[in-house]
């Protein structure tokens, strides 16, 4: 398999959005949820609206929903595109928000990290068993690797992802929901970044050289 079959650069109009912006549109949604969560009880007061929807948590989901949503369309407005990651999670935090407004019960918003990540996981995983890595593809990612590089870095997050799944289960299971909610924001945050910086080493010595590359 060729290295240009796997490398999927990122789409030129990607270059529009700053670091920074891209940043907000990503962690965006979870600091509102954060919030939300955390201060239910006034929102439902100063905003009495948002008390039809329940609880902290209940609050917190619809907010959570809202700003989805917000970041995604100014995704598309900027470079008329939605990367994988972002539509797949956005798509399963409207269906388990629904659900969890709609029943009254947060189980299914607590879930859904166990439900991506698992996702994620499978389709990185499963491409490989069938030969492909898919890894290019779910991060829209805008650096070449060598084939080797790929598989490497491609079992490593899929792997990764799995084991957020099953974090997730732990905590939500195990812990109150403000902390859980914590925890989705200041736990699992720092741990992704941090399990990203230590794949540097991979990606730097499985740099594929554009200028290398025949034409």
């Amino acid at each position: 398999m060729s290295n240009d079959a796997l490398d999927k650069p990122a789409p030129a109009e990607e270059a529009k959005i700053s670091p920074l912006l891209k940043l907000v549109l990503e962690l965006g949604p979870l600091v509102v949820f954060f919030f939300a969560n955390s201060r239910g009880e006034w929102l439902a007061g100063e905003f009495p609206f948002l008390a039809e929807l329940g609880g902290p948590i209940f609050i917190a989901t619809g907010l959570f929903m809202a700003a989805t949503a917000l970041a995604l369309t100014v995704s598309w407005v900027l470079t008329r595109t939605l990367p994988m990651m972002p539509l797949i999670s956005g798509v399963v935090v409207f269906v388990f928000g629904a659900l969890t407004l709609w029943l009254q019960n947060d189980t299914f918003i607590k879930m859904k990290p166990t439900i991506v990540n698992t996702m994620f996981g499978a389709i990185l995983l499963g491409g490989l068993f069938f030969g492909k890595s898919l890894l290019g593809y779910v991060f829209n990612a805008a650096f070449r690797l060598t084939d080797e590089g790929w598989r490497q870095l491609t079992i490593r997050w899929g792997v990764f992802f799995l084991f957020l799944a099953i974090l997730n289960e732990v905590v939500w299971r195990n812990f109150s929901t403000d902390f859980w909610v914590a925890f989705k924001v200041w736990g699992t945050m720092p741990i992704t970044i941090l399990f990203t910086m230590l794949q540097m080493p991979l990606i730097m010595k499985h740099s594929v050289d554009d200028e290398k590359k025949p034409g």
